[in-house]
């Protein structure tokens, strides 16, 4: 018997129970449904549902902000961490957004390791931190800037780190 492939596609409405459901486990402080819906409503966003099969195993959101894009939001259903996931989902949406001259930036906990060397394999680099920035543990995020020029090999080094762009317990690649 084979493991069915893993797809990436756009993440649509009909998907937001299955997205909340992950959001739940994934983070201890989870977006809510207003905040998904109001980032699927952006004609300019990226929004990305990864599956295997028919079951949703993870979902990124991406918004763009006049000349950059600010991803928002990664995670991966536990039970499918550490897999690719996550790389796929970055790899789509870099392929989706643009890697021409545009420029993206995020926020990650400074806790949150494996998701930090994740997105560096993906060209992003540590700028600065935003102190206290997250309400729920008062931790400080390290914010990272992927910039045109920018040159990294995405497949090397498959099943990084955790794929939580927001940083919360160890979401997978």
């Amino acid at each position: 018997m084979t493991e069915e492939p893993l797809t990436i596609r756009r993440l649509g409405y009909s998907d937001l129970p299955h997205v909340i459901a992950i959001e739940r486990r994934a983070f201890p402080t989870p977006w809510s449904l207003a905040m998904f819906v109001l980032e699927l409503s952006k004609p300019s966003g990226v929004c990305l549902a990864a599956a295997i099969g028919k079951d949703l195993v993870g979902y990124l959101i991406c918004s763009r902000y006049d000349d950059v894009w600010h991803l928002m939001n990664v995670a991966v259903d536990p039970s499918q961490r550490r897999r690719g996931v996550g790389s796929a989902l970055l790899t789509e949406m870099l392929e989706r957004a643009g890697r021409g001259q545009d420029r993206y930036t995020l926020e990650v906990r400074t806790s949150n390791l494996g998701a930090t060397r994740l997105y560096e394999r993906f060209g992003f680099t540590a700028a600065g931190t935003r102190r206290r920035y997250y309400q729920d543990t008062g931790e400080d995020a390290v914010i990272m800037w992927r910039v045109p020029g920018d040159r990294a090999d995405p497949g090397a080094g498959e099943g990084g780190g955790p794929g939580d762009v927001r940083g919360a317990a160890s979401a997978g690649s």
